[in-house]
């Protein structure tokens, strides 16, 4: 299990970058020789970004993406959601069904506490708060 995806992990490093930079917009390209992310993952990340409204893109010379929110309003958990859906540590299925014992069992109960510990300590990450810890 993977707390943070791949995909999850390039757009948290893309996004600092555009929040980043002076530059009012980033082309893919540049984010790709920068970040060193391979192009077909950046491509269709930033797609992604750009459909849920989390980035703006424009075409054409001097065209790229943007943020579409301030930094410090863009938390993981949204990124979370876009690439990975919520967040879960387990589901409680066998073999493909539902769990009988879902509703009294002591382990999933501990289980959720902890999924509601991590969800909320995620929530309180945003894109602003990365880019000053880096600059720390």
């Amino acid at each position: 299990m993977k707390l943070i995806t791949r995909d999850t992990d390039y757009a948290v490093r893309a996004l600092c970058f555009i929040a980043g930079s002076k530059d009012k917009m980033l082309s893919a390209g540049r984010m790709v020789r920068e970040l060193k992310v391979p192009r077909p993952f950046l491509r269709k990340i930033l797609q992604k970004l750009n459909k849920t409204g989390l980035l703006r893109s424009r075409k054409g010379s001097g065209g790229g993406f943007s943020l579409s929110a301030q930094a410090d309003k863009i938390l993981l958990t949204d990124l979370i959601r876009v690439f990975q859906r919520d967040l879960k540590l387990n589901d409680c299925y066998l073999k493909k069904k539902p769990c009988p014992n879902r509703q009294m069992c002591p382990l999933k109960k501990k289980i959720d506490a902890i999924e509601k510990y991590v969800s909320l300590q995620l929530g309180s990450i945003t894109i602003g708060g990365l880019i000053r810890e880096r600059e720390r």
